[in-house]
C-alpha cells in the first residue's frame, strides 16, 4: 500500500519550533494532589449559545437558539450564556426575544459578555433591559503573547483596560436597580499569562466591584488555549484560590479549552483545587477542539454517586436535539452520549459483562458494579438489549448467550453456548456485518429449532409398561407416526423416558441411526402461567460429534421431542 507520510525517519524534526508558554505559580500550590474525588457538583453554567454557536460552520436561527434555550433550562441550567449582544444583532435581537417574551425561568440567570469598551457596556445594559438576574461577563486578553502581539501594550496598560471596564460597568448596574446583577471577569488567555500578573489584575478588578454576600463575584480562570498538562492548571487554580482578595465572597470559575484533548481533565482538578464554577458546552462543541464536555463532566461525577445536579436520564433525546440544533455529530464513542460507549463486542468482555449482570441481579440489586460497564445504562435511558452487548466477528460464547436471554428468553445450557457463539461468528464475518439481536434470533431458529429437514414427527402416543413387563429400566414404551425423507412409517420403540423410546423406535427405520442421547434441559420461555416451554437436547455420534437440537412447544413433553428431533436431522444433515 502506498503512504502519503514521506518522512523516513522517526518522528517530527519542527517540534523545535515550540517552547513552553505557560506560567507555573511562583509558591507550590499541590494541596489539591491530597484530595481522591469530588465530593459536590460545581455550579455550571452553559456557554452552547455562545461558545457553542460561535463555532458552528452555520450558526443556530433564532428558532433554534430558543429551542436549545428550553433544552438547557430543562436539564437544568440556572446559570446559561446567551451571547454577545453588543457585537451581533443576531444575538441582540435573542436575548431582547427571552426577556420580552418572559422566557427566562425566575431562576434561571442569563449572562452575556462584554469587552471593556464603554460604547459597547452600554449597548449591553440596553440589551439586557428587563431581565431578573443577568451575569455581566467582562474580559480582556492578559497573556504574554496577546499583549506582545496583538495589543503591544504593557501590563499596566493592559490592567488600566480592565479597571476601566469594572467601574463602567459598576456605575451602569447602578442605574438598573430593577436587575439582579452579578459581576464577571475572565483574563482571557488565563494560562498563558504570569500568575502574579493575573492574579493582580483581578484582585484590581475585585476591588472596585467589592463583593459582598448578596454579590458575589465571579473570578473565571480560562484556559482559552490549552497550553498544559492539567495538574499545572490545577495549580494555576490553586495559587488564584489561595491569593484573591475577598475570596469567600469570589466564585472561582474554570472555563478549559480542549486543544490538547485534556478539557475535562482540567475541570475535574481545577474543581479539586478551588473551582466553585465550570463553564462549558454539551458534548464540548467550541471553536478548534472545543469546550470541555459538561455531559462528560456531569456523568463523572454521577458515577462517583455524586449527584451533579444536571439531568441527562433521557440522554438519547438531549443527544438528538443537540445534533439537531447544531448540526454536529455525537461520536459514537464520545463518554456517555455516544452510540456506542456501553457496546461490547469483544467475548471475554462480553461473558463478564453477562456474569456481572447475572450476580448483581441475584446479589447486590441495589449496587452497580458490572464489569466494564461503568454507569447503569438504564439510568440514561439507554437499553441494555441494544447497547450492552453488540455481536460480530470478535464476539464470544457469552454474549450470544447474553442476547438470547435478555431479549428472547432463552437460557441456553453452558455446553451449548460455545458452539453457537462461534456459529454467529462466522456469519458475521464472512458478511462483515454486525449482527443484531433479531438476526441472531432469526440463525438460531433456523439452525436449532423445529426442524423437520429429514425426519417429521407427526404423532407420538406413549404409555408406561407393567413392571413385569419392562426390560431393566426400558418403562415406557413409544409409538410414533414419523416422516423419513417424504414416507411415512408407523413404528414403536421401547426406552427409559419418552426420548429414548422414541430413539429406539427411529432405530426400527430405513437410516442407520448411531447417534446416542447425551443431556437434556427444559424451562418455560416465559413468565406467563400459558407460556411456551423451550427444550435443550444433545446427542453424540459414534467419533464424538455433538448435535444440538432446540424444541419449542405449549407442551413441554412436545417441546423434549421437537428438541430431539432437531438434534437428530441436524446430525444427518452434517454427516
Amino acid at each position: 500500500m502506498k503512504t502519503e507520510i514521506k518522512s523516513k525517519a522517526c518522528g517530527m524534526k519542527n517540534h523545535t519550533k515550540y517552547s513552553i508558554g505557560y506560567f507555573m505559580p511562583p509558591a507550590e500550590s499541590t494541596r489539591w494532589v491530597m484530595k481522591d474525588h469530588i465530593d459536590k457538583a460545581p455550579i455550571w453554567c452553559s456557554v452552547d449559545l455562545r461558545d457553542g454557536n460561535q463555532a458552528l460552520i452555520v450558526p443556530m436561527s433564532l428558532d433554534e437558539k430558543l429551542d436549545f434555550f428550553r433544552l438547557l433550562c430543562d436539564i437544568g441550567f440556572k446559570e446559561i450564556e446567551v451571547g454577545f449582544p453588543a457585537a451581533s444583532e443576531t444575538e441582540y435581537e435573542f436575548l431582547r426575544k427571552l426577556i420580552e417574551d418572559d422566557l427566562i425561568p425566575d431562576d434561571v440567570t442569563i449572562q452575556v459578555l462584554t469587552q471593556s469598551r464603554e460604547h459597547i457596556i452600554k449597548k449591553t445594559f440596553e440589551a439586557v433591559e428587563g431581565a431578573k438576574n443577568v451575569i455581566i461577563h467582562l474580559y480582556n486578553s492578559t497573556s504574554v503573547a496577546q499583549r506582545q502581539q496583538v495589543f503591544r501594550k504593557s501590563k499596566e496598560e493592559i490592567k488600566d483596560i480592565a479597571v476601566f471596564g469594572a467601574k463602567m460597568i459598576d456605575e451602569y448596574a447602578a442605574q438598573m436597580k430593577e436587575t439582579n446583577f452579578t459581576f464577571e471577569y475572565s483574563p482571557e488567555s488565563f494560562t498563558g499569562t504570569e500568575m502574579e500578573f493575573a492574579l493582580d489584575i483581578c484582585n484590581a478588578v475585585i476591588d472596585i466591584w467589592k463583593p459582598r454576600p448578596e454579590r458575589k463575584v465571579i473570578i473565571n480562570l480560562p484556559a482559552t488555549v490549552s497550553m498544559s498538562m492539567p495538574h499545572v492548571y490545577a495549580s494555576q487554580i490553586e495559587y488564584m484560590s489561595n491569593n484573591l482578595k475577598y475570596r469567600e465572597n469570589v466564585i472561582v470559575s474554570l472555563h478549559p479549552h480542549n486543544d490538547r484533548g485534556t478539557a475535562v481533565a482540567d475541570c475535574e482538578l481545577g474543581i479539586l483545587a478551588g473551582g466553585d464554577r465550570v463553564e462549558g458546552t454539551l458534548f464540548g462543541n467550541g471553536e478548534r477542539t472545543g469546550n470541555a464536555d459538561l455531559v462528560t463532566v456531569a456523568m463523572n461525577l454521577y458515577s462517583h454517586g455524586v449527584d451533579p445536579k444536571l439531568d441527562f436520564t433521557n440522554m438519547p433525546y438531549i443527544v438528538k436535539m443537540y445534533e439537531k440544533f447544531t448540526d454536529m455529530k455525537v461520536p459514537p464513542r464520545q463518554p456517555y452520549g455516544g452510540e456506542l460507549v456501553f457496546a461490547a463486542f469483544s467475548g471475554s468482555h462480553q461473558d463478564a459483562i453477562a456474569k456481572g449482570m447475572h450476580y448483581r441481579e441475584e446479589f447486590e440489586p441495589d449496587k452497580w458494579n458490572v464489569p466494564y460497564i461503568p454507569i447503569d445504562p438504564h439510568d440514561i435511558s439507554r437499553v441494555y438489549e441494544a447497547d450492552v452487548i453488540r455481536i460480530n466477528s470478535q464476539s464470544g460464547k457469552g454474549g450470544v448467550a447474553y442476547i438470547l436471554e435478555t431479549n428472547f428468553g432463552y437460557h441456553l445450557p453452558a455446553a451449548m453456548r460455545e458452539e453457537i457463539g462461534y456459529l454467529m461468528k462466522h456469519v458475521s464475518d464472512i458478511n462483515h456485518k454486525e449482527l443484531a439481536p433479531e438476526k441472531i434470533l432469526d440463525i438460531f431458529t433456523k439452525e436449532y429449532v423445529n426442524r423437520k429437514d429429514k425426519y417429521e414427527l407427526k404423532d407420538a402416543t406413549f404409555k408406561r409398561l407393567p413392571q413385569s413387563e419392562s426390560l431393566g429400566d426400558n418403562g415406557i414404551e413409544a409409538d410414533i407416526v414419523t416422516v423419513i425423507d417424504g414416507k411415512t412409517y408407523d413404528l414403536s420403540g421401547k426406552g427409559n423416558g419418552r426420548l429414548d423410546a422414541i430413539m429406539n423406535a427411529l432405530r426400527k427405520g430405513p437410516d442407520k441411526i448411531d447417534c446416542e442421547f447425551v443431556t437434556y434441559e427444559e424451562h418455560a420461555l416465559e413468565s406467563e402461567s400459558n407460556s411456551r416451554a423451550a427444550a435443550y437436547v444433545a446427542m453424540k455420534d459414534k467419533k464424538g460429534n455433538t448435535y444440538w437440537g432446540v424444541g419449542i412447544h405449549n407442551d413441554i413433553i412436545y417441546a423434549s421431542v421437537n428438541a430431539l428431533m432437531s438434534a437428530i436431522n441436524r446430525a444427518f444433515l452434517k454427516r
